[in-house]
This record gives C-alpha cells, sequence and structure tokens, in this order.
C-alpha cells in the first residue's frame, strides 16, 4: 500500500505556494517523493520557501511567474520540463457585497481564481497528452464555492466555478488517464486568517457550527492532496472533496 502513495519520479507545480495552505501541499507532495516547483510572484520569498523544503530533504524548484499572466506562465512552463502532476492553488479574495463590488473587480478576482485555473490546466494537460503520459490535475476550491456568504460574493461565484470547471475537464481528460478533482477547504489556521484565528467569538462559532469543533491545519489540506496526486487515487475524478470539519454537513 505504500507505494500507492509515492510519488517518487514525479514532478508537481503548485500555484502559490510560498506559504500557506500551497507551500503545506509542496512539503506534502515533496515528502512522498515528488519534486515539487514552487511559484509565486516574489522571488524572494519563493527562495525561502524552497530552503526550507530543501532542508529536510524535499527536491524543490522555484518558479515565478503571475498566473494571471498568461503568456508568462505558457513561458515559465515550457522552461519547467515535464510536470504530471498540477495543483493550482493560488486564490485571491475579496470581501465585499453587491453594491460596493463593480464588475471590474470581480473580472479582476474570476482572472486569478478561475480562469488561471484553465490556463495552466489546459498548459499541463496537453503537455500530458502529446507526451501520451497520465496526470492529475488538482484544483484547490472552497466549501464557500458550494455556499452562500453575505459579502463573499466575489469568491463564491469563482470557487463554484472552480467546481464546475473540475467536473468539464475530469470528463474531457478522463481518456487521456488525465483526472482532475478539486478540494474544497474549509476555515484553515494560515498566515491570512491569523486575525480570525485569534478571535474568540469565531472559535466559538467553529465548535458550535462544525462536527469536528475547531480549525482546520494546511496540512490536513496537504493529505487530502497528495491523496489525489498518487496511484490509490487513479478511479476518482471529478470530485470536489471537502476538508472542512464537517461545516458543510452540520445542521
Amino acid at each position: 500500500m505504500s507505494d500507492w502513495h509515492s510519488l517518487a519520479g514525479h514532478t508537481a507545480l503548485v500555484t502559490g505556494s510560498a506559504r500557506g495552505i500551497g507551500l503545506e501541499i509542496a512539503r506534502g507532495l515533496g515528502r512522498c517523493g515528488a519534486t515539487v516547483l514552487l511559484n509565486g510572484r516574489k522571488p524572494a520569498g519563493l527562495d525561502v520557501a524552497v530552503d526550507d523544503l530543501a532542508s529536510a530533504g524535499i527536491q524543490a524548484r522555484p518558479l515565478c511567474f503571475d498566473v494571471t499572466d498568461h503568456d508568462a506562465a505558457a513561458e515559465a512552463l515550457a522552461s519547467a520540463g515535464a510536470i504530471d502532476v498540477l495543483v493550482n492553488n493560488v486564490g485571491q479574495r475579496d470581501r465585499r457585497d453587491l453594491t460596493q463590488l463593480r464588475p471590474s473587480d470581480l473580472s479582476r478576482l474570476l482572472d486569478a481564481d478561475l480562469t488561471s485555473v484553465y490556463t495552466l490546466s489546459r498548459l499541463v494537460a496537453t503537455d500530458l497528452i502529446a507526451r501520451r503520459s497520465p496526470g492529475r490535475i488538482i484544483n484547490i476550491s472552497s466549501i464557500i464555492g458550494q455556499l452562500g456568504r453575505a459579502g463573499d460574493i466575489a469568491y463564491s461565484a469563482a470557487k463554484a466555478g472552480v467546481d464546475g470547471l473540475t467536473r468539464a475537464m475530469a470528463a474531457e481528460l478522463g481518456p487521456h488517464a488525465i483526472t482532475v478533482n478539486a478540494v474544497a477547504p474549509g476555515p484553515t489556521a494560515t498566515e491570512t486568517n491569523a486575525h480570525l484565528v485569534a478571535d474568540p467569538e469565531w472559535t466559538a462559532w467553529l465548535r458550535r457550527n462544525t462536527a469536528i469543533g475547531r480549525w482546520g491545519r494546511p496540512e490536513e489540506i496537504a493529505g487530502v492532496v497528495t491523496f489525489l496526486a498518487g496511484d490509490a487515487a487513479t478511479f476518482v475524478t471529478g470530485q470536489t472533496i471537502a476538508v472542512d470539519g464537517g461545516m458543510s454537513t452540520t445542521f
């Protein structure tokens, strides 16, 4: 069974992986034997993250580009060599309601959170098909894509789009032995959410409204991603897996 989770000989690109959930996903894939390509817009932050993983014996390289710059993304992937695991993790958020959020703001967020997923998936899948090689595409969605929340309309729309795109790409790429799945985190204790983690009212709300009753940890998201990337998940595709402590199923 341990061989089912081995990623030795594979190369994985994780977007938005200089910190937070993305870095933990890269760490998890690297611990399973993959060579990981860390992505971000700032070279200095990527270098720190690469050194962090290298100190743990993980093979890691930086791949610096902005996922919303489609030409830069194509150039970077062409220089990276063969990629057989893609994790689309980049996600921006704009917590404004529809009276404040302009259509141009929505378009900008959709470009980062949804269009970039399509662009990178298309680039990686096209190369996999040309090489007749199986592969894995894993999109980081959110339970907000399945639920509704006032004041978070753009992110909800983007992540719902990611879920739909995941299903459609799975149907299209299945005949090429390329699986496509999404992981939908719930409330997770990352740097971005540090102010909420420190808020006792939020922690109390989670105790009442989730089955497990606590914040999630980034490595718990990484665990599901590493499963989907390995041979144990070869018959899983088109799914959005909630990793939310039961928030989306607790009534």
